[in-house]
């Protein structure tokens, strides 16, 4: 009876000092040591500092990053692009570019001007006039023969060389031939004539000391580069390399203002009393060639 007793005596004891060590309910030696803290923290002595780190602070982050008004108004820039169709917006056809048509010159047709009879700015076409031939019985007039006047084949004091009579008969014959194609009454050959004023006025434009060939060029009232004034008659004008009486003949033709100056197709009188007065001078100061050509005309009466 005292060994059962002994021996209950000592696994009573046992449990006391073990069983806290081993698990269970009651309070262990580490107790009062977990409930001290650490330099002023709140967190246990003997807890997980990653693990409070990583867990505490998740929803704290979060809180912080919605009330950044930077994040704040990126998010919601990103929310607002997300509604966008960029792609399809990107791939939306350009609209044509509508430009509207020059307005036509006053007084006249906007239509270009050629030389196979297209409208011109008065006289209309070739094909209306054959038309009203036509309808009052008569048909286009045809070419008329002769011989133009002839031309002195003067030198200007500058020694530039004046209109020759070949020049004459060369722009004659294809003023002519370009009136008859184009349903117009040809001016009698012996009334397109020579013209020694019109031929001073280009020896002064050919005498211009300027290295550049237009230094001189237009109309009366201009002045040379020299300081010379205009002297001579004014008329339609033209000029260049390689130019011959039948070149500037075409040239004027095929310039609206200057077919309705000097070919006036509108004009339905006789060609009887008209004159047609010309001159070229070939060759210029200070050096250019004879092959360049200035040329002058206009319709006159006589």
């Amino acid at each position: 009876m005292k060994r059962f007793a002994l021996l209950t005596t000592i696994f009573t004891a046992v449990l006391t000092l073990v069983l806290p060590f081993v698990g269970g309910g009651g309070p262990s030696l580490a107790a009062g040591l977990a409930s001290s803290t650490v330099s002023g923290s709140t967190l246990p002595r003997f807890a997980s500092p990653v693990t409070a780190v990583a867990a505490a602070p998740q929803a704290t982050t979060a809180s912080a990053y919605i009330s950044d008004p930077r994040i704040a108004t990126t998010i919601s820039a990103h929310t607002a692009l997300l509604k966008v169709d960029s792609e399809h917006l990107a791939q939306k056809p350009v609209p044509k570019i509508v430009v509207p048509p020059p307005a036509a010159p006053s007084g006249g047709s906007s239509s270009k001007a050629k030389s196979t009879g297209s409208k011109s700015s008065t006289g209309g076409t070739v094909v209306q006039r054959q038309a009203a031939l036509v309808a009052a019985g008569s048909s286009c007039p045809g070419n008329v023969g002769g011989s133009a006047g002839g031309a002195p084949s003067r030198t200007s004091a500058g020694g530039v060389a004046g209109t020759t009579s070949a020049d004459v008969a060369a722009f004659a014959a294809k003023f002519n031939a370009i009136r008859v194609a184009q349903c117009l009454q040809p001016i009698p050959m012996a009334n397109i004539r020579y013209d020694s004023c019109m031929e001073t006025r280009l020896f002064w434009i050919a005498e211009d000391p300027s290295t550049d060939p237009l230094s001189a060029w237009g109309h009366m009232g201009s002045v040379r580069s020299d300081g010379v004034p205009s002297v001579g008659c004014d008329g339609n004008l033209a000029g260049g390399s390689g130019n011959t009486g039948a070149t500037v003949a075409q040239k004027w033709w095929d310039s609206l203002s200057h077919r309705a100056s000097l070919y006036r197709p509108s004009y339905a009188g006789s060609t009887a009393h008209v004159c047609i007065a010309f001159a070229m001078v070939h060759g210029g100061i200070p050096n250019e060639p004879y092959g360049f050509a200035r040329a002058a005309a206009r319709w006159i009466s006589c």
